[in-house]
């Protein structure tokens, strides 16, 4: 007798629609949309730096190509039903505009990306959330 286990697993990406809104008092950013797994996850470890490697927030600087060499903004996260708010350690400036980068662990999760030249290694997806106050 022969046992075939047959798994099946889809091509497409689960889509999470992350966004970003000020609260009503503008000191913090609330983050949604974010898989709840890795919310969860990165929950449960008290290191303050594992969410600043999944959302960390940026000033945007004048020169927009030099985004990419800001400092990460200094705060506090904080997660209350799959919502993460950050809470900067200084408030946001009111002419200031900020982004936040939202790095896609997932987008590159098959090896055969790498293999067929889809994706580098070392190469991480993301995307930048922009906003004022």
């Amino acid at each position: 007798m022969t046992l075939f286990i047959i798994g099946c697993s889809s091509n497409q990406h689960k889509i999470n629609n992350v966004k970003i809104n000020l609260t009503p008092d503008k000191h913090s950013l609330k983050i949604t949309g974010l898989d709840p797994l890795i919310v969860q996850d990165i929950n449960r470890d008290s290191t303050e730096g594992n969410w600043q490697s999944l959302v960390p927030v940026y000033k945007m600087p004048a020169d927009t190509d030099l985004k990419n060499y800001q400092p990460i903004q200094p705060g506090k996260y904080m997660v209350a039903d799959s919502v993460v708010t950050f809470t900067p350690d200084t408030p946001f400036a009111a002419a200031q505009t900020y982004f936040v980068r939202y790095y896609k662990y997932d987008a590159n999760s098959k090896a055969s990306d790498f293999i067929l030249g889809k994706n580098k290694l070392g190469s991480l997806h993301y995307t930048d959330l922009i906003f004022k106050q």
